[in-house]
């Protein structure tokens, strides 16, 4: 195994760790922890910094796997949707950001481009879930979810994603290949 991929690996086991343990600091608070969307912001950051496909893996394993070991959050349909949805957030991510220059304003069309499709796909995956339970996923439900109630984690990974992002992008920082 290449040494690259090794050291991608090994910080996606450990995004995927800070993916356990973020809501736990932000879970004591359930009002306040659901609208800072902790399992995002290591999600994120994977797709980022380890690239798309580990992204992609570390998105849709976490909740789920969260889902089986705490019971938070539910597996059905919360835990499956949000599988699709975290997925979606590391593989955007990560693919714009390989293809893009790795610039201030890359960094944000990437993070913006990705929390968009991101949620689009989890509304998505909401439509399709509630359909199958025989419920109904309403356009104000989406908005509600994905936006009104979203907002101050929103705002956090607007602010410390890119911060991150650009700092470990650093070559002196970590050494990876794109």
């Amino acid at each position: 195994m290449k040494k690259n991929n090794l050291i991608k690996m090994i910080l996606s086991a450990l995004f995927l760790a800070l993916a356990f343990v973020m809501p736990f600091l932000t879970g004591q608070i359930p009002e306040i922890g659901k609208m800072l969307c902790p399992l995002h912001i290591p999600v994120l950051l994977c797709g980022f910094i380890c690239g798309w496909p580990w992204g992609l893996a570390v998105g849709f394993i976490a909740p789920l796997l969260r889902s089986f070991i705490f019971g938070m959050p539910y597996l059905f349909p919360t835990a499956v949707c949000m599988a699709f949805e975290l997925a979606t957030y590391g593989l955007v991510a990560g693919l714009m950001h390989k293809l893009l220059p790795h610039k201030k304003p890359y960094i944000y069309c990437s993070l913006l481009t990705s929390m968009i499709i991101g949620r689009l796909v989890w509304g998505l995956a909401m439509t399709i879930c509630m359909g199958i339970s025989g419920g109904s996923f309403t356009l104000s439900l989406f908005f509600a979810g994905a936006v009104t109630n979203a907002i101050p984690g929103i705002i956090v990974q607007i602010i410390l994603i890119p911060i991150l992002v650009m700092l470990i992008d650093n070559p002196k920082i970590l050494k990876l290949e794109k």
